[in-house]
């Protein structure tokens, strides 16, 4: 049962012993505060809520009881440098985007009479039938979604900062809120 939550600090070089260089990004993670413990008798399910800050978040579990009780708190030191880890969090709000920008269309042609039809999509029909398809490509609101990666790797733990450096990069602007999880859960 290793989770905890924090917010996206920033991107940064981390250089191992061996002297490579390792991109990182930094998480401000916890401490949190235990509020509940959801049991299978009682409630129907396994689960811990936890508060960071003014957010709470609930953690299913999959095996078994809780070992954390209301009032526990939980810091950055139940991760260990090389864990293996799941990330979560939500993605930067791009707005409304045109095909090029949101589904990595080609656009027209320059010339051939093409004035002003560079970035446009193209046909959207067939030639029979007289609606658009479902699931269509078009333009519109991209980002702010969920992102969930998995199998990143914790690099290094800095208890007293309450930090993690975890490698490669997040999803998400910065000050935005991090959930990390053991792939062990």
């Amino acid at each position: 049962m290793k989770f905890i939550l924090g917010t996206k600090e920033q991107m940064t070089e981390y250089f191992s012993e061996e002297g490579k260089v390792i991109p990182v990004t930094i998480v401000s993670a916890g401490p949190i505060n235990v509020t509940r413990v959801f049991e299978e008798g009682k409630d129907g399910y396994d689960s811990v809520q936890v508060e960071y800050g003014k957010k709470l978040k609930e953690f299913r579990l999959k095996s078994g009881k809780a070992e954390a009780k209301p009032g526990d708190k939980i810091d950055v030191g139940i991760f260990a440098p090389g864990d293996k880890v799941r990330v979560s969090s939500i993605s930067k709000g791009k707005g409304f985007q045109g095909v090029v920008k949101r589904h990595g269309f080609h656009g027209g042609p320059r010339t051939h009479g093409q004035k002003h039809s560079e970035r446009e999509p193209g046909s959207i029909g067939g030639g029979l039938r007289t609606h658009v398809p479902k699931g269509m490509r078009m333009a519109g609101r991209m980002g702010s979604d969920r992102i969930t990666q998995k199998n990143l790797k914790v690099i290094f733990v800095d208890k007293e900062n309450n930090l993690i450096l975890i490698k490669g990069a997040i999803a998400g602007r910065r000050g935005s809120l991090v959930e990390i999880t053991s792939t062990k859960i």
